[in-house]
């Protein structure tokens, strides 16, 4: 991903080719046109580690590693969708738009580990402006148990009053951890430098023992 701006890795690599294209662009002033789909071009290389600080429960790291080369997008996760617990993804990017600009990769996993199984899952990303929505979803077909089978949802809607800073909300469904809510909800402050972001996210902060969140995301282009 081309900047820190945004996320680098949702758990992937769209969204900030997208969200540091606008941000660069003046006020008022169109952002040239992104690749069409399936013309993307080039590699680029992402990685992040998430660190989990969930109360009455065990604290833990999710890292993700991401590889796009033109339409081609790799991308491997520890701790995602269970502790202790790999996935593999392959997945083909697509992508357009000019003052709006989007982008969507369709994606095929392979689970293993305290979970075995298969996912369907994509990530997406639409920016206009200073702002973007970022998505990423799955569903985990188990094979040791369907009924343990699961849908996972992360996104963000943020505001980038200047290319360095980030803040917006944030929500997930996840089965990592468990917080007695179905869907949960917080908000996100990030800050960035070149290619380099930090960001942290608060989640359930109506509760008397949120779950706080910090990540750490680096990309480059070899």
């Amino acid at each position: 991903m081309a900047s820190a701006s945004s996320r680098c890795t949702l758990r992937g690599t769209l969204c900030v080719r997208f969200a540091a294209h606008l941000l660069l662009a003046e006020p008022g002033q169109a952002a040239e046109p992104t690749e069409t789909q399936g013309e993307a071009a080039g590699s680029s290389i992402s990685a992040s580690a998430y660190a989990y600080f969930v109360p009455e429960s065990s604290d833990y790291i999710q890292p993700t590693i991401a590889l796009d080369h033109a339409a081609l997008h790799l991308e491997a996760r520890y701790s995602y969708e269970n502790l202790l617990t790999g996935s593999a993804w392959v997945g083909y990017n697509l992508s357009g738009g000019d003052s709006v600009s989007w982008g969507v990769t369709p994606m095929l996993g392979a689970v293993f580990g305290r979970t075995d199984g298969v996912a369907l899952g994509f990530e997406g990303s639409v920016a206009w402006w200073k702002l973007e929505l970022d998505a990423e979803a799955e569903y985990v077909v188990d094979f040791d148990d369907a009924s343990e089978s699961f849908f996972f949802v992360w996104s963000e809607l943020a505001l980038a009053p200047v290319g360095w800073f980030r803040l917006g909300a944030v929500t997930q469904r996840t089965r990592t951890y468990s917080s007695g809510r179905a869907l949960e909800r917080g908000l996100l402050a990030g800050f960035s430098y070149r290619a380099l972001a930090l960001t942290g996210y608060l989640f359930n902060p109506d509760d008397s023992k949120p779950v706080w969140v910090v990540a750490l995301e680096a990309s480059f282009e070899p």
